[in-house]
């Protein structure tokens, strides 16, 4: 029988884990990978103030909100999805009445803007996009949240609580 020293019997599965380990790992893979070389390519800097030409929320931030122009016809098809946008994004705040008494809007002080009041409907569909796109106040810009055209629809929804007394 040959006797094996006690210490020898520990060392053994750790040099063949450590031995199995390093036969295991393939390193020169790592660099050869796609994902790891699209960073070497230099992306060329923009020159300052550069805005698309066409379409784009820079436009329409750099815009006098005045002379902005609802592109959507008005019609009962705009004004029912603006009534759907207004329903998913805005009616938690502004409320069912769009009054100011949504579920979450109760909660500041002072309440969310009646969408329904004479100072609103009396601003340019414009100005009601830029509030809208943008913020103002308390209002959360929504220009990356919404698309574009149901914002302008939602303008058509806001229009259309213009009651015939309030103006």
């Amino acid at each position: 029988m040959i006797a094996c020293p006690s210490r020898l019997i520990y060392y053994i599965p750790v040099v063949m884990m450590a031995f199995s380990l390093l036969c295991g790992c393939d390193y020169a893979r790592m660099k050869e990978q796609e994902a790891l070389r699209t960073y070497k390519t230099v992306i060329p800097e923009m020159p300052e103030g550069t805005i698309p030409t066409r379409g784009g929320i820079e436009i329409a931030r750099k815009s006098d909100p005045k002379t902005l122009q609802n592109p959507l016809i008005l019609s009962q098809e705009s004004v029912a999805r603006g009534k759907t946008g207004y329903e998913t994004y805005c009616l938690m705040c502004h409320g069912p009445n769009a009054d100011g008494n949504g579920t979450v809007g109760q909660s500041f002080h002072p309440l969310p803007t009646d969408l329904r009041d004479p100072k609103v409907q009396a601003q340019t569909d414009g100005e009601i996009f830029y509030k809208l796109s943008f913020g103002a106040k308390r209002q959360p810009p929504l220009a990356y949240t919404i698309a574009e055209e149901d914002r302008w629809a939602i303008v058509h929804f806001i229009r259309s609580l213009k009651s015939p007394s309030n103006g």
